[in-house]
This record gives C-alpha cells, sequence and structure tokens, in this order.
C-alpha cells in the first residue's frame, strides 16, 4: 500500500516538473521572440532610400510629430512606420520636433533616425548666390535654399529699423551683403539670414582690406558702390581693376563719374544698349551725369571680383571709357575728351549699323 502512494506521488510530481519546464520553456521563447522584436524594431534598417546612400528630409518650424511621420510616410522613406512610432513615443521625441534639414542614410535604423531627430542633429545647406542685381532677385534665390519665403526676406532686406541695427539702410544693404557660398541652417529665418550676412561682411572687411580702402579714400560701403558700378561695366574679369582705377581718377578730380550703369538704375532696365540725351536729365541721386561723387548706396549686389579690383585698382592716367565697336565685351580707353568722342562715335556708328536705338 505505501509503495502504491509513492508511486502515485511520484508521477504527480514527474507531471508537476514537466508542466514546469513546459511553463519555463514557453516563457524563455516569449522572452527570446519579445527581445528579437524589441531588437527588430530598434535596431533592424528601418530607412530605405531606393539605392541611394542619403537623401535630405526637412522638418518645417512648429511642425509637429504627426506632421513628420506624415511626411517620411509620403516620402516612402520608412519600411515600418509603426515601429519608428513605437519608439519615438519612448523617447519622447512627439514632445519636441526641432526643425531643420535631416541628412537620411540608407539603412538607417530606428533608434539612429529617432536620436538625430530628437536631438536636432540637422545638416547645413549650401547657399549660393551670385551676379544679383536686386533684392527681389536675392530673395528669390535665397528662399529656394533656406526656409524663409522671398517675400519674408524682401521685407527684411527693406526693413530701415532692422537695418540700422548693423549701420546699414535699404539703400546701402546690398554693400553688407557679399555674394557667395555658404553653408548656412535650412531653417534660418529672414531676420536671422540679415545677422548671418553681416557676419560673413565683418570677416571678409578684415585689416588688409580695410587698410586699402582707406587708401584710396573710401569706405567699405563706397569701395561697394563703386564695384556695383564696375560689375555693370564690364563682364570682363581682366579689365575691372581698369575700370575702377578710370572712376577712381574721376572721383580724384572731381568730374562727374557719367557711368551708363547709374542710368540704367535708375530707369530700373539694364538690358538698355543705348543711353539716350533725354535719359541724362533725370533727376535722381543715381544719376552720375547730373551729380558729382558716388551714387547714395550700390546699383546692385557687387561680386566679389569688383570689391577686389577696386581695392586693387590699376594706376593710370585714363578719364573715359567707351564700348568696344566690335562688340567684344571690351572697351576703349582714353585720356583725353578728343579720343574719346572718336571711341564713342565708332561705337554709336555700330550700333546704328546693327539697328541697336535703344
Amino acid at each position: 500500500m505505501a509503495l502504491k502512494q509513492s508511486t502515485r506521488r511520484n508521477k504527480k510530481t514527474g507531471r508537476k516538473l514537466i508542466i514546469f519546464f513546459v511553463v519555463v520553456s514557453i516563457v524563455i521563447a516569449i522572452g527570446a521572440w519579445l527581445a528579437l522584436s524589441f531588437q527588430q524594431k530598434v535596431f533592424a534598417p528601418n530607412v530605405l532610400l531606393d539605392g541611394k546612400k542619403t537623401e535630405s528630409f526637412y522638418v518645417p518650424t512648429n511642425a509637429t510629430f504627426e506632421d513628420v511621420r506624415g511626411l517620411l510616410e509620403v516620402s516612402g522613406f520608412l519600411k515600418d512606420t509603426k515601429s519608428f512610432v513605437w519608439l519615438a513615443k519612448i523617447k519622447e521625441y512627439p514632445e519636441r520636433v526641432p526643425p531643420g534639414h535631416y541628412l537620411l542614410k540608407d539603412g538607417m535604423n530606428n533608434n539612429e533616425l529617432i536620436n538625430m531627430l530628437r536631438a536636432g542633429l540637422q545638416s547645413p545647406v549650401r547657399l549660393t548666390f551670385n551676379n544679383v542685381r536686386t533684392a527681389e532677385e536675392l530673395a528669390g534665390k535665397v528662399s529656394k535654399t533656406i526656409e524663409a519665403d522671398s517675400l519674408s526676406l524682401l521685407k527684411a532686406l527693406r526693413d530701415t529699423s532692422l537695418l540700422k541695427k548693423y549701420e546699414f539702410s535699404p539703400a546701402t544693404v546690398s554693400a553688407m551683403i557679399i555674394p557667395n557660398t555658404y553653408e548656412i541652417w535650412w531653417n534660418t529665418d529672414a531676420q536671422e539670414f540679415i545677422a548671418r550676412m553681416h557676419r560673413e561682411y565683418k570677416q571678409f572687411w578684415n585689416d588688409a582690406r580695410l587698410e586699402k580702402a582707406k587708401k584710396s579714400g573710401m569706405t567699405p560701403i563706397e569701395v561697394a558702390t563703386l564695384a556695383s558700378i564696375v560689375d555693370e561695366e564690364t563682364v570682363k574679369s581682366d579689365e575691372k581693376a581698369t575700370v575702377a582705377g578710370l572712376y577712381i581718377n574721376r572721383l580724384n578730380k572731381g568730374i562727374r563719374l557719367q557711368a551708363d550703369p547709374t542710368i540704367k538704375f535708375v530707369l530700373g532696365d539694364f538690358t538698355i544698349n543705348r543711353v539716350l540725351s533725354r535719359d541724362l536729365e533725370i533727376d535722381s541721386p543715381y544719376n552720375t551725369y547730373m551729380y558729382r561723387g558716388l551714387p547714395p548706396g550700390p546699383i546692385r549686389f557687387p561680386s566679389v571680383s569688383g570689391i577686389e579690383a577696386v581695392l586693387n585698382h590699376e594706376d593710370h592716367d585714363y578719364l573715359y571709357m567707351c564700348a568696344k565697336d566690335d562688340f567684344s565685351g571690351y572697351h576703349n580707353f582714353a585720356k583725353t575728351l578728343r579720343q574719346h568722342n572718336i571711341n564713342a562715335a565708332k561705337y554709336r556708328r555700330a550700333l546704328s549699323q546693327r539697328r541697336i536705338w535703344r
């Protein structure tokens, strides 16, 4: 009897052990599955860029987490949106969404992606602008690269109070903005753009350039103003220093600059090939046929080459210039009015032969 009871107890204990090991195995299996699932959601590649190594992703200012999720979905950058959302909430990314331009890499996992977005680890964009005449043109070009729209940029370029903080005005702000290539944050707004350009201006005008400007008897704004005229007079880089020297000669002698580009600026049309006598009678402080000295400010955004041409102008005795009648883009220079009139007559005759009246 005692033997039977012992056998029954052993069988019962055996069943309990089997059940225990089965339960443990199930728990282990579930744990392993959960661990693998967690591993997949956090560390498995989830950014797919269709063969590209990198891709730009923009998060607008004031964007919400839902906006970011929607942009990622529309762009098709995520293999699994649900896992991204799950981890983003765990990491509290929806509580703070920094704007900016982010560089996604093919094969990024959710952990890498969310850490980058949450920390605002954006990549700068390259902003390049040159050969710009008007504030409208500049605003249009810049707005294609940064978040600020063209209207806000144009408003800032004309904001007297804002520009006064930097000792500039709407008439002289084009002297402050140096055409070049810059690395800049994409989410830069209009006022931040002006501030950045002023910092670049201060760096550009180093001690060496300031000393050269001083030797020429000009301020940086006056150098930029003359450079803007030089840029409009010639597109030939090997001629700019000669043109600059000519205008400095006229300034030093108190002779009116009589620069045709300033008349084109007054007329608002730089495509004009022929400046007429009646154009010279327009009363404007920018009319250098009417008023001595430099105009109130640049007639365009001067190029770096134009500024350097003024700072390193040629020393010569030329006082007059006229476009060559071969339309090569170069000019005939003259020391006397008599020689200049001969050159001008040739050019006018060439214009008439080509039936260019304006």
